[in-house]
């Protein structure tokens, strides 16, 4: 199983209500927003920064590993039977 930790990307696997980080208004990152681990609350729950297309952070916010998905890049090698 592979573990989420620092600097992952992670898909979030529901709705979550949060406050832009530049203008203070309320917004919806949708299911399925991806962003980056800052920081790990001992494996239960983690910072997220989301962030634009160019890199600019719209919203960072806590949220629980059960409703986050850990996006990977590399496959892993089947065993054979």
């Amino acid at each position: 199983m592979n573990q989420i930790k620092e600097y992952d990307l992670v898909a979030i696997d529901q709705n979550i209500s949060a406050i832009h980080k530049e203008t203070k208004q309320p917004i919806l990152l949708r299911k399925g927003q991806v962003g980056t681990v800052i920081m790990d609350y001992d494996g239960k729950a983690f910072l997220i920064d989301f962030a634009d297309e160019k890199g600019i952070t719209y919203a960072m916010e806590t949220v629980s590993v059960k409703h986050l998905i850990h996006l990977l890049y590399t496959p892993v090698a089947l065993q054979a039977s």
